[in-house]
């Protein structure tokens, strides 16, 4: 067992929180949320009426010998509490954050939404979107878009409603899908030469060899460029390239590879894929445009294109 996805005390730095994706540390920081509590009310000293002169009625030693022994329990059980908090209670110490690639079985104890949740889930403020808690952005859900149900495939944050039998290898697909992940595999920053570099990868998992070892359509038999460039996303400088590709089986497809930098964190860089069907069930090309120019940072979905440019070709 290790401990689910979730924000734990950075190894490196206690100070700071860091993204546990499941299995390994990711390079998304955030400062700790500080949590409010609430004041503590000061501990008064029950007073007592004086017994009557006499010895007073039975009644009386009664009630007076009831409440000492009250108070006496309460204060052995508040002693016992602070004792068991100091020798290791669980409320009073956390479990220790995982340290390498390879963490230990002990877990929190209440461990916060992982992304996969946090991404299928809609905004409390808007449900018209689509949350990427991890890479920092809200993306719209369009009408004929809904969350993933049933997906196999890690990351995907929006498909078309509904399946059909692959043409290919048996199977089911889906008509489009969008997927956005964090770029770990290399060091490499530039938003065009990573769009440039992921496109082949993005056509061949969609239309060529999926995750499964299956080929849907068959495979690829061609494929061109339909256009490429730089484009403004949550305000950043981001870089998309599209392909349209012809399939064995079926009616082949568009990709697209967009990548640019996070808002968040170490501003890490995102890439959004898009994957639409080509013919008349398959969603509008035009929805990669609308979703792309919809892509906001978390908190600030009032942030415009702001830096770049609007969707077009270059070359």
């Amino acid at each position: 067992m290790t401990p689910p996805p979730g924000w734990y005390p950075d190894p490196s730095a206690p100070h700071t929180e860091r993204w546990w994706d499941g299995t390994a540390w990711t390079e998304h920081r955030r400062t700790p949320e500080v949590p409010q509590q609430p004041p503590q009310q000061p501990f008064t000293q029950p007073q007592f009426a004086p017994a009557p002169a006499g010895g007073g009625s039975g009644r009386a030693k009664v009630i007076a010998l009831t409440t000492a022994a009250t108070v006496l329990v309460a204060a052995i059980v508040t002693g016992a509490f602070v004792l068991n908090r100091d020798d290791g209670d669980p409320a009073a110490k956390t479990d220790p954050a995982p340290t390498s690639s390879a963490p230990t079985s002990t877990a929190p104890t209440a461990p916060p939404a992982s992304p996969a949740e946090s991404t299928s889930e809609p905004s409390a403020d808007d449900p018209s979107v689509v949350v990427d808690e991890l890479n920092g952005i809200t993306l719209p859900l369009l009408d004929g878009w809904a969350r993933p149900k049933y997906v196999a495939e890690d990351d995907v944050v929006m498909t078309t409603p509904g399946t059909y039998d692959c043409p290919g290898d048996s199977g089911l697909c889906r008509h489009g899908k969008v997927i956005s992940r964090t770029v770990t595999a290399n060091d490499e920053k530039s938003p065009e030469a990573l769009a440039k570099s992921d496109i082949s990868d993005a056509a061949d998992l969609a239309y060529d060899r999926d995750s499964l070892d299956r080929r849907p359509y068959n495979g690829i038999t061609s494929h061109k460029l339909v256009k490429q460039g730089p484009v403004a996303v949550a305000g950043r400088t981001g870089y998309f390239v599209r392909w349209q590709v012809r399939t064995e089986a079926g009616p082949g497809g568009y990709v697209q590879s967009l990548a640019f930098p996070s808002s968040v964190g170490s501003e890490a860089p995102v890439m959004v894929r898009f994957v639409f069907d080509a013919g008349e069930d398959g969603p509008p090309l035009a929805d990669m445009d609308r979703i792309t120019k919809g892509i906001r940072p978390v908190g600030d979905e009032g942030t415009g294109g702001g830096v770049g440019s609007s969707i077009g070709p270059t070359s």
